[in-house]
C-alpha cells in the first residue's frame, strides 16, 4: 500500500529555498566537537547564522546542545513543533529556514516525516532547547541529494524545540448514533487499532459528509491549526483501503492551512480534538477527474479520522 499523505498535504520536507537575509543579532558562540560555529543569533528564538564547516565533516551524527530547556524530553511518537535553519557543511548560506517564514514546523518524531538525522538527533532533547545537528549523508539525502542540496552533502541544522505533545493511542468520547443506512458505519473501538469501516451498497452522497463517530470535549479545530491524526482512507466504489496510518503505526501531522484535499480539510475544521470523525468526500472536493495511484478518477473517498491532538 503506497502512502498518499504527500497528495493530501503540501509536503514540508525542509527542502524549500528560503530568503536568507542578514542577521544582526549580537550573540555568537563557538560549538564543540568540530560543529560549525553559530556566528550570530545564538539565543533560543533568534534566527542564527552559521559559519562554514572546517575540515572533513564527521561521519557520524552529532548533536550539540547549545542551550538546554527545562521542558519534557522528546520521545518517538511525540508531536513536536520546532523552528530551524539548515545549511550544507561546506557552505555559509542556508538552504532553508523557518524563521523567515515565521511559521514553525510541525512533525511527529520518529514517524519518518523528516530525514533520519532529525528523528535520531532530536530524541531525548528537552522542550525549550536549542540544538545543533550535524547530519552525515546516509542520515540525510544521501547520494541523490534534494533540491538545492548536493549529493552526499553533510547537513547542519540549528533547531529550537518549541513544543511537544504526547499523542494518545486512540480517539475517545461519546458514541454518536450512526443510523443513516446510506452512509458508511465506522467502528467505535478505542484500543488504538484501526476502526472498521463498512461502506453500504448504495450510491454515495453528492455532498461532503462530516459526522462524529466518537465526540470528545477537546478544543475545536481551526484552519490555522496543525492536527495529529490516525486515519483509514477508502474508495467508496470498490471498498478498498488506499491508505492507513495504522499499517505503519505512525501518526500524521496535517497543517490544515496546507491540506490540498478540500473535503478532508473542510471536514476536520470545527470538529473537536480527541474525536473520531467519518468523512465522505465527493470527487468535487477530492481528486476530481485525476486518478491518483490506486484511486481511480472521479472517486468518492471515505475517511475514518481520529483527531488525536493539535499543535
Amino acid at each position: 500500500m503506497r502512502r498518499l499523505a504527500g497528495l493530501l498535504v503540501v509536503p514540508l520536507l525542509l527542502l524549500s529555498t528560503a530568503a536568507c537575509g542578514d542577521d544582526k543579532a549580537s550573540d555568537s558562540t563557538s560549538t564543540k566537537n568540530g560543529a560549525p560555529a553559530i556566528t550570530a543569533g545564538a539565543k533560543f528564538g533568534e534566527k542564527p547564522t552559521l559559519a562554514k564547516g572546517e575540515g572533513t565533516p564527521p561521519k557520524e551524527l552529532k548533536t550539540e546542545v547549545i542551550s538546554e530547556g527545562d521542558g519534557a524530553k522528546l520521545k518517538n511518537g511525540d508531536a513536536i513543533q520546532v523552528n530551524y535553519l539548515g545549511q550544507a557543511w561546506d557552505s555559509d548560506k542556508p538552504f532553508d529556514n523557518s524563521f523567515d517564514r515565521k511559521q514553525p514546523f510541525d512533525l511527529t518524531l520518529g514517524a519518518g516525516m523528516v530525514i533520519q538525522g532529525w528523528d535520531k538527533g532530536l530524541v531525548g532533547q528537552k522542550v525549550g532547547s536549542r540544538v545543533e545537528l550535524v547530519i552525515p549523508p546516509d542520515l540525510g539525502y544521501g547520494e541523490q541529494g534534494q533540491g538545492d542540496i548536493k549529493p552526499n552533502a553533510t547537513l547542519v541544522f540549528v533547531v529550537d524545540v518549541l513544543k511537544a505533545t504526547q499523542i494518545p493511542a486512540s480517539a475517545k468520547g461519546t458514541e454518536v448514533a450512526q443510523d443513516n443506512i446510506d452512509l458508511p458505519k465506522v467502528g467505535t473501538n478505542t484500543d488504538g487499532k484501526a476502526p472498521s469501516v463498512k461502506i453500504p451498497a448504495s450510491d454515495p452522497p453528492k455532498k461532503l459528509v462530516s459526522n462524529y463517530v466518537l465526540e470528545a470535549k477537546g478544543d475545536v479545530v481551526k484552519e490555522t491549526d496543525s492536527v495529529v491524526v490516525n486515519y483509514v482512507g477508502m474508495v467508496w466504489k470498490d471498498k478498498k483501503t488506499f491508505d492507513s496510518t495504522y499499517e505503519t503505526g505512525k501518526t500524521q501531522t496535517f497543517p490544515l492551512a496546507q491540506v490540498t484535499l478540500k473535503g478532508l480539510k473542510d471536514g476536520l475544521i470545527g470538529k473537536t480534538v480527541g474525536s473520531r470523525v467519518l468523512l465522505v468526500v465527493p470527487p468535487s472536493e477530492g481528486f476530481g477527474d485525476e486518478a491518483q495511484q490506486s484511486i481511480p478518477a472521479k472517486s468518492t473517498l471515505v475517511f475514518a479520522v481520529d483527531i488525536l491532538a493539535k499543535m
